[in-house]
């Protein structure tokens, strides 16, 4: 074994042991409308920080070429020993994070945090695949994004929950969009089931406009199978010196009074009048709103360009507190929030009633299918006339607006998805490469059988190609179920092999105009990893002997 290699297999070994020391911190459970210590029952109000720079809105730093990025808060362990002393002493006993990178390994920063008493709740997006609200989708790569996370986070008992979006609906005429996040609430509680994780909440948080009830209401109405596991409220509304009353935290604590599951300020801290004196604290963690609120979490850590900051850093990357800091910190202080223990609560309150669609309101109950790659696969290998697999975004784009264009027939019922109708074609859930060859072939079909003057009916002006079909055995079921037009729901779709959407090729950015392609997750080949578990064992095992 190379010494790189001796390297690589002992940090692994250290990797894992450290897993095995972050379990120490008491994971945090649900009952009814409240958290609570799994082990002595004890109710937890969250006392939270969001914690991450270059947070900008939506997660992203904007970069010179247009394209979006994000630094991940938990990735590296210098700032997180760095911050941390900073966090506990605001009592911070909880962070919020709104864009991590799966493919990092997250334990040091985690082990310090749960060293620390401190739970994570992260979101699961980021800024390039998330769901977007001007064109929201639930697809093949939204999905392995999510499913990533969850991954890489679940083994650490101080994960809290998971955010499957952020204000994503905003106001009525994008609240279709909160159809697709729900379906992402839906499939990653299923994933976190199926994964045999330990149970991990999935909510969603939402911002403070004219929808909120409406919002409220329909991520928690339906099947718990469906729902959310706790909801967050980014409230700004207590500015400067205010009052329970004046602030509309009173009529919030009312309206939430009967809410079935957690709810807690995902952000709150308005910035109109500075410093900021955080003279809301007493009332979050006070008499009138514990019963009903879980506590909250302030926006945010880092000062920036929004100037929300609680600390700056130097150009010698030093923490220099700002009176923000200060004032929350003394806040902070005056507070002991108390409830019952979960042995002797008893929850009474349901789910809410769905809301009913109407000029305020457009998303129905119905929500989007359950992205399977597998099934895809099954479908694009089926087809004769496919899209190119370089496509760019705009090209993508353009080529949608053609094809789907009612004058050329109904080429694309397959692969649209209306969630004021509750209308989701079978393949809706795919990639966009995938979904624009259905189409393609749909057109191709049509202008074979029936219009012999076009020559060339697979050309799309080069866009697109004929091949072959090859479809497996396998997915014989699939397409049966699915249809001809498309409009069936398949129930026993075959296994994904991976996270790609494989022969359909990888469209763009679920953020982008062309719709989204599929993250591409390497096959893990299972002979070299049992190998290499056994010489690592080998060599660790020699190394003992050499001990003794």
């Amino acid at each position: 074994m190379t010494s790189s290699r001796l390297q690589r297999c002992i940090a692994g070994i250290v990797a894992f042991f450290t897993l095995a020391q972050a379990a120490d911190l008491d994971p945090i459970v649900i009952k009814g409308s409240k958290f609570f210590y799994k082990t002595n029952g004890t109710e937890f109000f969250i006392k939270g920080i969001a914690y991450q720079q270059d947070f900008a809105g939506n997660g992203s730093t904007t970069l010179t070429n247009g394209q979006t990025s994000y630094t991940d808060p938990l990735a590296n362990a210098t700032a997180c020993e760095r911050d941390i002393p900073y966090l506990q002493q605001l009592q911070t006993n909880t962070i919020r994070t709104y864009a991590v990178d799966p493919t990092k390994d997250h334990s040091q920063c985690m082990q310090m945090l749960a060293d620390a008493g401190i739970y994570v709740i992260s979101d699961l997006g980021e800024p390039a695949t998330s769901i977007d609200r001007n064109l929201p989708e639930w697809n093949a790569e939204l999905y392995a994004r999510y499913a990533a996370v969850v991954d890489n986070l679940a083994s650490y008992t101080n994960t809290l929950g998971f955010f499957a979006g952020n204000e994503v609906s905003n106001q009525p005429n994008n609240t279709v969009a909160s159809a697709f996040v729900k379906a992402a609430v839906r499939d990653m509680k299923a994933y976190i089931v199926q994964k045999k994780y330990r149970p991990i909440g999935v909510g969603y948080a939402t911002n403070d406009d004219d929808t909120r009830e409406e919002l409220a209401n329909y991520f928690d109405c339906g099947s718990s199978a469906d729902s959310i596991d706790f909801w967050g409220y980014n409230i700004y509304s207590w500015c400067g010196v205010s009052s329970y009353a004046d602030s509309k935290y009173e009529d919030r604590t009312q309206e939430f009074s009967s809410y079935n599951v957690p709810a807690f300020f995902a952000e709150y801290g308005c910035n109109k009048v500075e410093p900021r004196l955080f003279d809301e604290v007493e009332s979050l963690y006070g008499t009138n709103m514990t019963p009903v609120w879980s506590g909250g979490i302030v926006y945010m850590y880092f000062q920036e360009a929004n100037d929300f900051g609680l600390v700056t850093l130097g150009s010698d990357n030093k923490v220099t507190k700002l009176p923000d800091y200060s004032a929350l910190s003394s806040q902070i202080a005056k507070v002991t929030p108390t409830g019952p223990n979960s042995a002797s609560y008893s929850p009474t309150n349901s789910p809410q009633g769905c809301p009913t669609t109407d000029s305020q309101w457009q998303a129905v109950t119905q929500l989007p299918p359950t992205p399977n790659t597998a099934s895809c696969d099954c479908m694009y290998s089926n087809l004769t006339c496919v899209a190119k697999s370089d496509l760019a975004d705009s090209k993508i784009q353009s080529q949608f607006g053609f094809i789907c264009d009612p004058s050329l027939g109904n080429n694309c019922g397959g692969v649209t998805a209306n969630a004021s109708t509750g209308v989701y074609g079978t393949w809706s859930m795919c990639n966009a490469t995938q979904r624009l060859s259905w189409a393609f072939n749909e057109y191709y079909l049509n202008q074979t059988a029936t219009n012999t003057k076009n020559t060339d009916p697979c050309d799309f002006s080069g866009t697109a190609q004929k091949v072959s079909p090859k479809p497996a055995n396998s997915c014989k079921s699939v397409l049966s179920q699915a249809g001809a037009a498309a409009t069936g729901s398949v129930t026993n779709a075959p296994t994904p092999t991976g996270g790609s959407g494989g022969s359909g090729g990888s469209g763009s950015s679920s953020s982008s105009k062309g719709a989204a392609g599929v993250v591409g997750v390497p096959a893990i080949d299972l002979a070299a990893l049992k190998l290499g578990a056994y010489v690592c064992t080998a060599v660790l095992v020699g190394m003992g002997m050499m001990l003794l």
